[in-house]
């Protein structure tokens, strides 16, 4: 039996395991055929299938997915494919071994986070407490509550979930710092600045004005199922208020108010260590991607402070 045809039963054997045993939706094993035939056909052209592949194969294809211009992104997901198909024929006794165990896959750059300049900020808080010429009592408290949101996600970091989630009792006068249960139930102290107490204050005024109250166990209540605001919601009126400042809308979420907290942490000599922690990162590796602000103030350093920066 010639390779190809090796390789076209073996792969076909991979997708109705996939199919009965996964239940793979159509899109993926479309996907699947796709690449595994790219794999396929260049094992073909040096005398092999997949049954008998080793890892300098598996090496050479990779290089070859390189040579013809596939991205980091596209060359893993190929990867991922081939490893999927060697893991079956190596469980199901098509072969002894398998040559993907060893191998490190494209490595992909991670983007950097997004975020925005102070002032940009500032220009996005005013928006967002501009209630309009003449507000009601609920457009007060709209602006108020985003106000607060915004204080507070930009103030103390917290996750969008943890942010609409937060209780009532995170509003207590001398509070200096809120206590979150953030992902994996790992506790943590975020402090708050004195904006973001002062912005409570004001929502809390603005809450009471509106005859809401102080009534239920979250600070920022809604009628939804959740009892709270939701994340949507913020998010909505978060791109209203970008629109209003003159912002692009595509730049602005909540997890960017986030991000922004600790660039410009990390940008103003704060230690990575201390924004882990305030951020609830489990690990450091996640922290570090905050680091592109100190190569852009090394860079900036240099242009600025050097005394041959302006040579020619």
């Amino acid at each position: 039996m010639s390779a190809s045809k090796r390789a076209r039963r073996e792969i076909e054997a991979f997708l109705e395991m996939a199919s009965a045993e996964r239940g793979a939706a159509a899109n993926t094993l479309a996907a699947y055929e796709r690449d595994l035939s790219d794999y396929a056909a260049f094992l073909a052209a040096r005398g092999r299938s997949p049954s008998d592949a080793g890892p300098d194969d598996v090496r050479a294809h990779l290089a070859d997915l390189a040579d013809r211009g596939f991205k980091a992104s596209s060359a893993a997901r190929k990867l991922s494919a081939v490893r999927q198909l060697h893991k079956f024929l190596y469980a199901d006794g098509f072969r002894a071994d398998d040559p993907t165990a060893s191998l490190e896959g494209p490595r992909r750059g991670r983007p950097l986070p997004k975020t925005l300049r102070v002032e940009e900020l500032e220009a996005l808080i005013a928006a967002a407490g501009d209630p309009g010429p003449e507000p009601s009592p609920r457009a007060k408290l709209r602006a108020a509550r985003l106000v607060c949101l915004l204080e507070l996600a930009y103030g103390a970091g917290l996750r969008v979930s943890e942010l609409v989630g937060l209780p009532r009792a995170a509003a207590r006068p001398a509070a200096s710092v809120v206590a979150i249960k953030g992902k994996g139930g790992r506790e943590r102290l975020a402090p708050l600045t004195p904006v973001a107490k002062q912005a409570m204050t004001a929502y809390l005024a603005a809450l009471g004005e509106a005859g809401k109250g102080a009534e239920g166990p979250w600070l920022f209540p809604a009628g939804g199922e959740s009892g709270h605001v939701t994340r949507q919601v913020f998010a909505r009126d978060l791109k209203e208020a970008a629109a209003r400042a003159g912002l692009s809308a595509d730049r602005i979420s909540p997890h960017v108010l986030r991000h922004a907290f600790a660039s410009h942490l990390v940008q103003n000599g704060a230690d990575l260590r201390a924004v882990q922690q305030m951020l609830g990162h489990a690990d450091i590796a996640t922290t570090q991607i905050y680091t592109h602000v100190l190569d852009e103030r090394a860079r900036a350093m240099v242009r600025d402070l050097h005394p041959l920066a302006d040579a020619e």
